[in-house]
């Protein structure tokens, strides 16, 4: 009789831990739906996304700007893609001056030999994206709009000189702008490289 007793309680100490374990499991899924939509950094000051909304909105002007003063299309959509990088992470290291204009050109060259070899199929477009992820991953150029510039070459059948003009150019006047209206106000600072930083302060010095 008392080995019965002892084995009933043996089993039920066993239900007991299998239905806390389950318990466990079902509390812990409402947090796992949620982890996806909590925010992994924390929001902006009001006064940094202000600057982010000023300085983004003269980057894009300013290469419309130099296309109506060179009468000739400079604005690529993968440049917005850019802009929210350097005027709102600008403290990513794929927003630095290499990885932008990298990233860029390299995409740029990609797109124009998939044309040349294998024309603008939905294939091209798709081997032209992985294969600049795969350049610029080589290259130490990442830069997340560079696969769209591939994109948008390979759909627009571009030639040579879409690495050139729109890419480099646009590039460049997204750079210009950047430095500028990042280092304007003393709560940015842009580029953020430790050499720059450390140059930028040794400068600031001599002042």
């Amino acid at each position: 009789m008392k080995e019965y007793s002892v084995s009933r309680r043996r089993v039920a100490s066993v239900v007991l831990k299998k239905n806390l374990s389950l318990h466990r499991r079902l509390t812990r899924i409402p947090r796992q739906c949620k982890a996806p939509l909590r925010g992994t950094q924390p929001a902006m000051t009001l006064r940094y996304a202000f600057w982010s909304f000023i300085s983004g909105t003269l980057g894009i002007l300013a290469i419309h700007w130099v296309t109506q003063l060179v009468d000739y299309p400079l604005l690529i959509g993968s440049f917005g893609a850019s802009t929210v990088l350097l005027f709102g992470a600008t403290d990513s290291p794929l927003a630095q001056p290499r990885n932008l204009v990298g990233g860029h050109l390299v995409s740029a060259v990609v797109a124009v030999c998939i044309v040349a070899c294998f024309g603008s199929t939905p294939l091209a477009m798709a081997v032209a994206v992985g294969l600049a992820i795969f350049v610029m991953n080589l290259t130490h150029t990442t830069h997340p709009p560079g696969g769209a510039t591939a994109l948008i070459g390979v759909q627009a059948a571009a030639g040579p000189e879409y690495i050139v003009v729109p890419v480099l150019a646009g590039a460049l006047i997204l750079l210009v702008t950047a430095i500028f209206t990042n280092n304007v106000v003393y709560h940015r600072r842009y580029p953020t490289g430790a050499q720059i930083l450390s140059y930028y302060n040794a400068l600031k010095g001599e002042w």
